[in-house]
């Protein structure tokens, strides 16, 4: 009893349950949608772009895991800053293990037989295949799985890295230097791995699953996707501020004040 009163009435401790329960469903529900791309340009009602990038013809398009890749930033940065190196990479490895279970669960779901009324039972909204259609949008593919797992990993370790390295160097001032740059060295990382194992490693590895991308493609692809976060991390600038200042009033700390992290 003594312990669990220890997590549930301390400030601190109910403040990195609610933080690591946001950044898990955040990074859950991102690796779920990513299988969705979607066209920036068309969602917003304009015309294609059609731009030229290493002689790649393309347009503004994104996995849709993107939408919540800033609300990821947000909460890295915050746990970063409250509660350590220490704080990040444990949560880091073990939203890995919860991922990784969340696609065994799913793997199995989909080798299950379904009910033929299921499979069926949504002709009439043009689906004819309900179980092909389970099996298209959860069942991603290996390497696919493998990169995102993998520089999501990278990326997460390289932020809280980058992070501390900046706060050792400026102490707790230039809090916008320590978040933005460590999320935007963090993010190029990120941006180049998922693509190279997903589209470039595997395909190799394994010769006739997929044609392996060009490095045209790929560097035009990530290119795109980093663009997108590093204005997306310039942009939430003041969102870190803002949240900072929340945090600061609900541990009732004076900036400036050694923080929880140790």
């Amino acid at each position: 009893m003594e312990l669990v009163r220890d997590v549930v009435d301390r400030r601190s401790s109910r403040l990195y349950v609610y933080l690591a329960g946001f950044f898990v469903a955040n990074a859950l529900v991102a690796e779920l949608i990513g299988v969705k791309i979607f066209a920036l340009e068309t969602t917003l009602g304009l015309s294609p772009w059609n731009f030229n990038l290493f002689g790649e013809i393309g347009a503004l398009q994104f996995s849709a895991g993107v939408l919540l890749w800033p609300v990821v930033f947000v909460i890295t940065d915050l746990l970063n800053e409250y509660y350590g190196e220490r704080g990040v990479r444990l949560l880091s490895y073990f939203t890995v293990v919860l991922i990784g279970y969340a696609f065994l669960m799913i793997f199995l779901a989909i080798q299950l037989e379904p009910a033929e009324w299921w499979r069926a039972g949504a002709q009439e909204q043009g689906i004819p295949d309900n179980q092909a259609a389970f099996r298209v949008t959860f069942g991603q593919g290996l390497f696919i799985i493998v990169g995102s797992l993998t520089a999501f990993l990278v990326a997460q370790l390289t932020d809280v890295f980058v992070f501390h390295r900046i706060r050792e160097r400026t102490g707790n001032g230039r809090l916008w230097l320590r978040a933005t740059g460590s999320t935007l060295v963090s993010q190029l990382v990120d941006s180049f791995i998922v693509l190279y194992i997903a589209f470039m490693l595997g395909p190799q590895l394994f010769g006739g699953v997929a044609e392996p991308w060009p490095w045209s493609r790929l560097l035009a692809v990530a290119t795109v996707q980093y663009a997108f976060k590093f204005f997306m991390a310039v942009v939430l600038t003041p969102v870190i501020y803002w949240g900072h200042t929340l945090i600061d009033r609900y541990l009732g700390i004076e900036r400036g004040e050694q923080e929880i992290s140790g």
